[in-house]
């Protein structure tokens, strides 16, 4: 006798889809769950090897602890050793960097390759051109902290402290007179050799100083800037306008 089973009825096969269902929607979601982990482990060990790897682009030094970038971590060394590989074929100076010695051969050159927007003056240094920038702009950034007086350059404000700190670093070989600026140390120097380096094209006479031949200039010119308030005399040299306005208050 041949036994057929009669077909489940039909509630039994909607729970038995329903579950397959469900199971098939379980898989799906432990799929994407897994794949979303999967992605956050990657992203994660990715970000980890690139920190990794930036880290181990930058170094420190053993002998300062300055952190600086590995491909500059040579050239560094050289200043605790005093290594200068690059030489100047010219005068024999030499560089710890090579792109130090390649500014330093426009001293001989006479190569310019920074040119002024507005005046047209060329520098052979970009930092020049920067500072000389800011005669045509105005800026003065550097601040001294004691009186508020302003300047262009940083070496403009580092000779003005001294000024404040009464630092008188600058000595005169021959009598020993001390100077705050090296400019006036070389300009005091000329009293003992006798240099007068600044000539006037008009008449050849010789200055030591550039501020008497600018003076002098004035007496070819007839420009007489210093006038009184008074009567309105004016005057080549301020000195001269001093000595004049006691006429009045006498």
């Amino acid at each position: 006798m041949n036994m057929t089973h009669d077909p489940a009825p039909s509630h039994i096969k909607e729970e038995q889809e329903e579950l397959r269902s469900s199971q098939e929607g379980e898989q799906v979601e432990l799929k994407q769950e897994t794949d979303i982990f999967m992605s956050l482990d990657n992203t994660t060990v990715s970000e980890s090897q690139s920190k990794s790897d930036k880290v181990k682009k930058y170094v420190q030094c053993e002998i300062c602890g300055k952190t600086l970038h590995t491909s500059n971590l040579t050239a560094h060394l050289r200043v605790h050793t005093g290594e200068k590989p690059h030489c100047c074929t010219t005068c024999g100076k030499g560089f710890i960097q090579k792109s130090n010695l390649k500014r330093h051969l426009r001293t001989h050159t006479g190569e310019k390759p920074f040119t002024c927007s507005t005046c047209g003056k060329s520098f052979g240094l970009k930092p020049e051109l920067q500072r000389h920038l800011r005669i045509h702009t105005g800026e003065r950034p550097h601040c001294c902290n004691t009186c508020g007086k302003r300047f262009t350059d940083l070496s403009g404000i580092i000779a003005h402290r001294r000024v404040h700190t009464g630092e008188k670093r600058y000595s005169c070989s021959t009598c020993g007179k001390r100077f705050i600026q090296k400019s006036g140390m070389k300009t005091h120097v000329r009293s003992h050799t006798g240099e007068k380096p600044y000539s006037c094209s008009t008449c050849g006479r010789k200055f030591s100083h550039k501020s008497t031949l600018q003076t002098h200039v004035k007496l070819h010119t007839g420009e007489k800037p210093h006038s009184c308030s008074i009567c309105g005399k004016s005057f080549v040299q301020k000195p001269h306008l001093s000595r004049h306005m006691k006429i009045h208050t006498t």
